[in-house]
């Protein structure tokens, strides 16, 4: 029986790679827990000496946490909008067989190569002349339009693997268009919802260019904009910069370690298989 010869280059690939990685988390995190002189003295791979919370107590009572709650309803918003309206179209476009529903899918479509920054400016006099400028509906329209064409892709090709035969079945047993709908094709259809619930969550969470051009205020500013707050003339506050970069991160890392499997499957369009 012949014994397996240890793979001594993957084995240090992987430390490579986890160095390359590591590296940038470890300089963050112990950041945080250092007081910007203890920082700038003892450099940034320094690990801390004393420990500190008053970084992130100060993110916290700077504003941060408007900014944080902003983000939040823009993101729940973007994902309900997303969520309640691409299955229904892609359960559409799958069971329709019509030459119109095809149309107006590959229009649809067309949103994958319109990029943001192309429409901006008519996107900001749209707004404005809607009177939704400087308020938080305004950025959550334009995010959850530019989020659908995607959306819509991948659960299509999510519902188009459902087997024919459990349409015909239901459709056999007298079960109509709608039940259909929420009692097959939803249910096989959870790793394709999980995909889009986090991939509009992170358009929406990390969105920059439309919080940007379309607001003003403090009291619409989201996370994005937030992070500019510790840059100053003087300077930067490193620690007080990466601590919001931890805040602002932990919310979507909490959501893709729970979906990340069926993100994975999702993605590769076996979710109903």
């Amino acid at each position: 029986m012949s014994k397996s010869r240890p793979n001594h280059l993957a084995g240090f690939g992987s430390v490579v790679w986890l160095l390359v990685v590591g590296l940038p988390l470890y300089v963050m995190l112990v950041a945080t827990f250092q007081s910007r002189p203890d920082y700038a003295a003892n450099g940034p791979l320094a690990f801390p000496e004393h420990f500190t919370l008053d970084n992130y107590i100060k993110d916290l009572n700077s504003g941060f946490a408007q900014y944080f709650l902003n983000t939040v309803v823009v993101t729940v918003c973007v994902v309900g909008i997303v969520v309640l309206l691409v299955p229904p179209l892609a359960y559409t476009i799958v069971r329709s067989r019509g030459r119109a529903t095809t149309t107006v899918f590959r229009l649809f479509l067309l949103g994958l190569a319109i990029p943001s920054q192309a429409v901006i400016v008519p996107m900001f006099f749209v707004i404005s002349e809607a009177g939704l400028y400087d308020h938080l509906i305004g950025v959550i329209l334009p995010t959850a339009a530019f989020a659908m064409p995607v959306c819509a892709l991948i659960l299509t090709g999510v519902m188009r693997d459902i087997t024919p035969d459990l349409y015909e079945a239901m459709t056999m047993d007298g079960a109509s268009s709608r039940r259909v709908f929420f009692q097959l094709v939803l249910p096989l259809s959870r790793s394709g919802l999980a995909t889009i619930v986090v991939f509009s969550a992170l358009q929406a969470w990390n969105g920059f260019l439309f919080p940007l051009v379309l607001t003003q205020s403090a009291e619409t500013k989201v996370i994005t904009l937030g992070l500019y707050e510790f840059q100053t003339e003087h300077g930067v506050d490193t620690p007080g910069l990466l601590a919001a970069v931890v805040l602002s991160m932990l919310p979507i890392l909490i959501v893709y370690l729970f979906a990340r499997r069926a993100l994975v499957q999702g993605l590769m369009g076996v979710g109903g298989k």
